[in-house]
């Protein structure tokens, strides 16, 4: 087995250095800079001066990171604005800044056409009357996951000409609360 040896800590140069380097092969935010800085720093005192830093040249912008990446995450992967939030608030982002950029991106999306765009995508190999009950509880899964709201799901998959029943299964399963784990 294998020894991992544990990075040297870093003077403040160094952890400038550091973040410069990580900056430079992955957008980060503010609060995913800090976490890895923190495990870097020689002196924890270093860590505050050398973001203040790196915001100042402008490689830190949590507003520009939440814009950019709610816009990617819209228009390559059509995700939903719920899906985009949690993702931005793991991301450390601020939950009022995130919660202002996607509502300020998803202001003009209607999201049953994201929702229909969604399923073409899903769709595009299989056609949706080949699915089975438990299929479409799966794909109800997928569209929770994706960041989609329940009633509007719903109604998307009422549109692909299933059996009424197995929607109305599916609809009284997402209403039961859930048990104790």
């Amino acid at each position: 087995m294998a020894r991992q040896l544990k990075p040297k800590p870093l003077d403040a140069k160094g952890l400038l250095d550091y973040a410069l380097r990580a900056l430079s092969a992955r957008a980060l935010t503010q609060g995913e800079l800090r976490t890895r800085l923190a495990r870097r720093a020689a002196d924890p005192a270093d860590i505050d001066p050398t973001i203040a830093r790196l915001k100042e040249y402008g490689y830190v912008n949590d507003r520009r990171f939440a814009e950019t990446y709610t816009r990617l995450r819209l228009e390559n992967q059509g995700l939903g604005r719920f899906r985009v939030l949690r993702d931005l608030k793991t991301r450390r982002v601020a939950p009022a800044l995130a919660e202002k950029v996607v509502a300020d991106a998803y202001r003009a999306v209607d999201e049953d056409t994201l929702i229909d765009q969604y399923l073409h995508r899903k769709f595009r190999r299989q056609k949706p009357t080949d699915l089975t009950p438990n299929r479409l509880a799966s794909l109800y899964r997928t569209l929770v996951r994706a960041g989609f709201p329940a009633g509007k799901i719903m109604k998307a998959l009422r549109k692909l000409s299933l059996p009424d029943e197995w929607v109305e299964g599916l609809e009284a399963a997402a209403e039961e609360p859930a048990g104790d784990l």
